[in-house]
């Protein structure tokens, strides 16, 4: 660390310090909101409506729409206005999958585990066909299988990766990790790997080659290895959900266990057939995304055209009902508007909640929305409303319950997050650190100069065995940490919307350039 960043966190520590007593905490109002969120609580009824009962909501598929019509009315329900599923501009196609069978029927049947690649097609059918392993290191080498590979199931060699590991799946953040990213940045990182531009531009031909063969030539199906253990398939697209992407074949993500059986089999010499029955749709009537958002309007005469906004995306991955990833951070979003509006209570300012699509796809809905509303961060031309956000406050990273908050290098909010904080010691919540985080959508916010935050979280399983895979569902999210979670940012929210002075800013990013080459 050098002097420079040492003085800025020891400034940073004073700053809390001093500030802490300053800031006020409605204890009353607390003490409801706590009642409301720990005893009361409907979030785990919220979160089976966007699991179990809405499916997997995959960018631009009916399921995700049938979430967010879900949403807007049950908003509406608990009396918040403006509720309605707003655009944000064009997505492109959306897809699901309506049947998948896979089994291997020679040399004995076994149905294996394996999920159809996002917006991928089916096989037009059941198929039956022997599996075929495709060994080429270069596009030449694909020439020997030309006119070979019709109605075939082809898979490629590939490492194992499905040894067996003696780490717990979940954990909860000790107090020595919490005491350490409180100190201030993250220690620098190492050295970073050798970037060959050239083998990466090779590889990346090489794929499409390769894709594109395989496609001209009919193959019934891929089989490829899904990254995952023990019957857990983490998911990817394998094409683009652009209107003007090309066609792809069936490719099914397969279980590794699955997988390398297949592989074993085959490298043996012994004879491997599969009979396949996959049905996906594409849906391009409407290639708009969406939003969904609601208020709870401000009641005070000078403040209440501002806002405090919370969100978390809506949207999920194809393998499951996207329990951790995000039922869980909309659930509790939703539930804070609840809470909030159970206690009865009237804003100073006006509160917006938005539930994000495409979150997944790249952060699509937040960006286009900020860049709707609030400002352009290629330019930093910055629109009127970029000034009357306080502040907005994002959850999406997993079921487990806050354990305190990132102020994404906005040192001046930290004694105010610092004093709010402080009734909830006995629920674990106690770590304010100045370190950034991202990868979901407080980064568009904080992109154009609007305070964003992002909770700190107990990661539970969320990295080992639920995030964007086929066990990511309902079953997997923790109603006590959920609740625990929509209590802290019903809190926050109410502190955040009744404060004299809008949450602190630092100072605006410059303009991000258009990238500009290959």
């Amino acid at each position: 660390m050098n002097i420079k960043l040492l003085y800025s966190c020891l400034l940073v520590a004073g700053t809390i310090g001093t500030a802490y007593a300053q800031e006020t905490v409605d204890t009353a109002m607390v003490r409801k909101i706590r009642e409301e969120g720990l005893n009361h609580s409907k979030v785990m009824e919220t979160a089976f409506y966007l699991t179990d009962a809405s499916g997997p909501r995959i960018s631009g598929s009916p399921e995700l729409k049938h979430a967010q019509e879900w949403a807007v009315n049950q908003l509406k329900s608990w009396g918040l206005v403006n509720a309605q599923r707003e655009p944000w501009g064009k997505f492109g196609k959306g897809w699901e999958i309506q049947k998948n069978y896979a089994a291997m029927t020679v040399p004995y049947y076994h149905a294996i585990i394996a999920i159809p690649k996002a917006w991928t097609p089916g096989t037009n059918g059941p198929i039956k066909g022997d599996v075929i392993l495709i060994k080429a290191d270069t596009i030449t080498d694909l020439a020997k299988y030309k006119g070979t590979l019709q109605g075939k199931v082809v898979i490629f060699d590939t490492k194992p990766n499905v040894e067996r590991s003696f780490k717990a799946d979940a954990v909860r953040t000790t107090d020595e990790e919490l005491d350490e990213m409180a100190k201030g940045p993250a220690p620098a990182g190492g050295q970073r790997r050798a970037f060959d531009r050239n083998a990466l531009l090779k590889a990346r031909a090489f794929r499409t080659a390769v894709t594109q063969f395989l496609t001209d030539e009919h193959v019934g199906l891929i089989l490829t290895q899904a990254r995952g253990t023990d019957g857990t398939v983490f998911t990817t697209n394998g094409a683009s959900y652009a209107d003007t992407a090309k066609a792809v074949s069936p490719e099914l993500e397969t279980s590794g266990e699955d997988f390398q059986r297949i592989l074993r089999l085959v490298k043996a010499g012994i004879k491997v057939s599969m009979e396949a029955d996959i049905k996906t749709q594409f849906f391009t009537d409407d290639m708009q995304g969406y939003d969904v958002v609601a208020e709870i309007p401000g009641t005070d005469k000078k403040l209440k055209d501002q806002l405090v906004m919370i969100g978390g995306h809506l949207d999920s991955w194809h393998g499951a009902t996207g329990g951790t990833d995000n039922a869980a951070g909309s659930a509790v979003m939703m539930e804070v508007m609840r809470i909030l509006k159970a206690v009865n209570f009237h804003p100073r300012r006006t509160i917006r909640i938005a539930l994000w699509s495409s979150e997944e796809q790249g952060l699509f809905g937040s960006r286009n929305y900020v860049l709707n509303h609030f400002g352009d961060p290629k330019t930093m031309e910055l629109k009127p409303d970029q000034a009357k956000v306080s502040a907005y406050y994002n959850l999406d990273n997993g079921s487990g319950k806050i354990r305190g908050i990132f102020l994404q290098g906005d040192s001046l909010a930290g004694p105010i997050f610092k004093s709010w904080l402080e009734p909830f010691k006995d629920l674990g919540a106690t770590t304010v650190t100045i370190r950034n985080t991202g990868s979901t959508d407080h980064v568009s916010f904080d992109a154009v100069g609007i305070p964003g935050f992002q909770f700190i979280q107990d990661a539970l399983d969320y990295g080992a065995r639920t995030h964007h895979s086929n066990q990511d569902t309902y079953d997997k999210l923790s109603e006590d940490d959920l609740k625990q979670a929509a209590t802290i940012v019903a809190s926050f929210v109410y502190n955040t919307s009744q404060r004299d002075e809008m949450i602190p800013r630092k100072e605006l990013p410059k303009p991000q350039p258009a990238r500009t080459g290959n």
